[in-house]
């Protein structure tokens, strides 16, 4: 049996110094000190020695099996240190390397000009208003003149949510809303996105941006309408840009106009982006109507006040010569990184 335990000694020693992963030692653990190990095989044995040998075989057994559990400890460390020295050479960082580019974006040029548009309005003496996108039928269109047979009330043109909830088709109701709220004089324009059942095309999508303004004091003309109008225009555009009024047709407002500029793919000959016609409608406007001063709580025998909206995808268009207002929601960032 001593023979037995210098055996497993010599052996253990030999097979420990060999491991090479933790799979192989913890195999070669349970070989040596397992419940049905080497070791614990002779030790099963001692019952069949004399009392004169079992002590002086018992230490031995001692001595291998603490020599065993040593070198598993000391194989187990040369594992870890082996695996660090490994790893860290596979993380090794070449500090003069290049870095990688991260892209960073910018803003939207929707975003762009509609700040632009805003510090315009701002330095005008106009504050920015906002309003819910999901609006009530009545501030939408009956605080507005519009009566319930008109055609702009057609679920064709609108998204109805309910009979009297909707997605707004127009930034107008702030216009009321700030009426409740403000007493005279108001200078405000309201930005936002509004909704529309319209076929998409270059020029017309469902969902765009609209910006209202709205001025009420007392003494407002058509004529400080037109010249907010042409100094918002030429310091968006330049002084060099063409502009019209022409005379139109809306219920929230009388006298009501439009305004269009030349267009800038064709110069005024006609395209398809102006449709043959050689202008493109940039907004609408007008003196607001009597009734809607009154539906807003202001009294139209003593105010009086101007009202515009425009689209702004189309002022963006006309700023950066874009000709198809659906560049704008394809992010696509060849068109985008241009900004």
């Amino acid at each position: 049996m001593k023979e037995q335990l210098e055996t497993i000694a010599q052996v253990a020693a030999q097979a420990f110094a060999d491991v090479r992963e933790s799979s192989e030692l913890e195999a070669l653990r349970v070989r040596f000190l397992g419940k049905k190990g080497e070791l614990t095989a002779i030790l099963k044995q001692m019952g069949k020695l004399s009392a004169e040998e079992r002590p002086v075989i018992g230490a031995l057994a001692n001595e291998v099996r603490a020599s065993i559990e040593d070198k598993i400890a000391a194989a187990a460390a040369a594992l870890r240190e082996r695996q660090m020295q490994e790893q860290i050479a596979q993380e090794t960082l070449d500090v003069t390397m290049p870095g990688k580019r991260r892209p960073i974006g910018t803003q939207h040029p929707l975003s762009l000009v509609l700040d632009e548009i805003q510090d315009i309005f701002i330095g005008m003496g106009f504050s920015v208003a906002e309003g819910p996108e999901v609006e009530l039928d009545y501030y939408n269109f009956e605080a507005l003149n519009i009566p319930k047979n008109h055609p702009a009330r057609d679920t064709q043109d609108t998204f109805y949510i309910t009979e009297n909830v909707l997605l707004r088709s127009q930034t107008s109701p702030v216009q009321i809303r700030v009426m409740e709220k403000q007493k005279p004089p108001i200078r405000i324009i309201a930005p936002g996105r509004v909704y529309r059942s319209d076929a998409i095309d270059a020029t017309h999508s469902p969902l765009f941006h609209q910006i209202e303004g709205l001025v009420v004091d007392k003494g407002i003309t058509m004529a400080d309408l037109k010249g907010t109008l042409v100094t918002f225009a030429k310091t968006l555009y330049g002084q060099d840009a063409v502009l019209r009024f022409r005379p139109h047709h809306f219920q929230f407002t009388e006298p009501s106009c439009e305004m269009d500029t030349m267009c800038f793919a064709c110069h005024g000959e006609g395209c398809r982006l102006c449709k043959g016609e050689g202008w493109i409608e940039l907004l609408g406007a007008g003196m607001v109507h009597p009734k809607v001063l009154q539906n807003g709580g202001v009294d139209p025998e003593e105010y009086s006040g101007f009202a515009f909206g425009m689209g702004l995808e189309r002022l963006v268009m006309r700023r950066y010569g874009i000709d198809d207002m659906r560049l704008f929601y394809e992010n696509d960032l060849r068109f985008l990184n241009q900004f």
